[in-house]
């Protein structure tokens, strides 16, 4: 598949909330929430007013089409490590996974972050989540973890 990954432009910045409900992973036999759940407060803080210092996105788009996003910011999210980690968030529209994108935006989201400077970025999975797999490849390691969610960190330096 013919794709570019590239930074977000800022009047791109509302189609994150596609891409927000995209993220939310639905185990199999399972019903999808109702949209409006990205309304949720632990769910806002992901996207409300991006476009902050430490907030970096890239997005996958073939036939001028968006069709995935990889962001990160500062955030006391499920992921949180500390207020100097950014944490990651990444979707694709389920008709473009497993095809290798979401590898390419996460490697480059993280030569970004090392770029940036940081020292290390988090992410929170279901253990359920295939992606799971695909962090680990990238060099995240599970830190901490829930009954049902994995926080994982990746070192960059």
């Amino acid at each position: 598949m013919d794709y570019q990954i590239r930074e977000m432009r800022l009047w791109e910045y509302p189609i994150l909330s596609d891409f927000l409900y995209e993220a939310i992973f639905i185990p199999e036999g399972t019903d999808k929430p109702p949209r409006t759940i990205i309304q949720q407060p632990e769910l806002q803080v992901y996207i409300a007013d991006f476009g902050r210092a430490d907030d970096w996105c890239f997005v996958a788009e073939t036939k001028e089409k968006i069709v995935g996003a990889v962001w990160v910011r500062i955030m006391e999210d499920y992921g949180h490590i500390d207020n100097n980690t950014p944490s990651f968030a990444i979707s694709l529209y389920k008709e473009y996974r497993h095809r290798g994108i979401g590898t390419a935006l996460m490697s480059a989201m993280l030569q970004l972050l090392k770029d940036k400077g940081y020292q290390q970025t988090s992410l929170s999975v279901q253990k359920e989540n295939y992606a799971v797999i695909m962090y680990q490849k990238l060099g995240f390691e599970v830190v901490d973890e829930t009954e049902e969610e994995y926080i994982m960190v990746c070192r960059l330096q």
